[in-house]
């Protein structure tokens, strides 16, 4: 065989080699966080609007609400609950902050519902109407299996009320429920998420954007799967609450596929005195390739942006780059060589 023709097909097979490897299939993720839920009341319950414990079943409508409040003033409006499981339940209602604390031994805020601050005040201004007409900061119910009831509350506003939002959990918590062979009682305690804002005062938005991270490798607790991934903090400095996003775009280079946030993914509602993370990930993300990162955070009136250009096992792409390199000088060689010689003999 022809020694051109034998190195030509030899690059050909091994270029074939490398795009066979950037045309490999994505590698499987775990199911991509949701940390950007339009609706703060789902960190308020594990299920969102419904939680089924053991066969107790109840959701709530709706599941957050936002109103203008005003100092002496009295507003009323009414929680449905929903019984969806297949016997009659007992359930309490109530109030509760709504507030993030910071954890000293995870570094991190966490959602709690007991701890009061000036942007939970609300939490005291709210009774429900009891089964005997009366109103109580707290108050029972028995639901029909199947059926559905209308609870009843007021937000009664003092004389004088914090300037910015409050914020507070109403809780329908199950007082029936099913004991398992254990004889451990599964109970439940779906949350709708009270967003007060002040009608008198200042307001004043201040979010503050910071460690900003685009990368390519292991975040959070998924230590099975590499995948692109952007980070920031988002952290309330103001008096008011206010919507944070992010957008992470992955854009090929060298590869194939691509990245772009949906649209429809929702926000996290970063309240004040707390500081929230906002993260996206490609889960699919290639096994090869070189690609330009972006990530971008949108927060109140900050916007924050970087940019990085990310090469997934370069080691890979070095190794096949170099050998088709190497062959292509020494066939470049060889060719060199056979038309030195061709000349050679004509001339003579």
């Amino acid at each position: 065989m022809d020694r051109k023709l034998f190195f030509g097909k030899l690059v050909l097979c091994l270029v074939a080699v490398m795009m066979v490897g950037l045309m490999l299939p994505p590698s499987v993720g775990a199911e991509g966080e949701q940390n950007t839920d339009d609706n703060a009341s789902q960190e308020a319950t594990d299920e969102n609007t419904s939680q089924n414990k053991g066969g107790t079943s109840i959701s709530l409508m709706p599941v957050s609400k936002v109103l203008q409040i005003a100092p002496n003033s009295e507003y009323e409006d009414v929680l449905t609950v929903n019984n969806d499981g297949d016997d009659e339940i007992e359930i309490e209602v109530f109030a509760a902050p709504y507030a993030y604390v910071y954890s000293e031994d995870e570094q991190t805020y966490k959602l709690g519902f007991n701890t009061e601050t000036n942007f939970t005040q609300i939490v005291r201004w709210v009774t429900f109407k009891k089964a005997d007409g009366g109103w109580d900061k707290k108050a029972q119910y028995k639901i029909p299996a199947r059926e559905s009831l209308a609870v009843k509350y007021k937000i009664t506003t003092p004389n004088k009320i914090p300037e910015g939002g409050q914020y507070a959990v109403i809780f329908a918590h199950t007082l029936t429920g099913v004991v398992s062979a254990s004889g451990i009682r599964t109970e439940a305690s779906p949350g709708m998420v009270l967003f007060g804002r002040s009608a008198e005062g200042d307001i004043k938005t201040v979010a503050q954007i910071s460690d900003m991270s685009a990368q390519y490798g292991i975040h959070g607790d998924d230590t099975q799967n590499n995948y692109f991934y952007g980070s920031a903090k988002v952290k309330n400095d103001g008096n008011i609450d206010f919507n944070a996003n992010g957008k992470l775009k992955v854009e090929p280079i060298i590869g194939f596929g691509g990245y772009e946030t949906p649209e429809s993914r929702g926000r996290v509602s970063v309240i004040p005195e707390s500081e929230l993370e906002v993260t996206d990930r490609w889960d699919e993300s290639p096994v090869f390739g070189l690609y330009k990162v972006t990530w971008t955070v949108k927060a109140g009136e900050e916007t924050e942006t970087i940019e990085t250009l990310i090469f997934v096992n370069p080691i890979v792409a070095i190794i096949v780059i170099i050998i088709v390199l190497t062959i292509i000088t020494i066939w470049t060689i060889m060719i060199v060589r056979k038309r030195k010689d061709r000349r050679s003999r004509l001339a003579v």
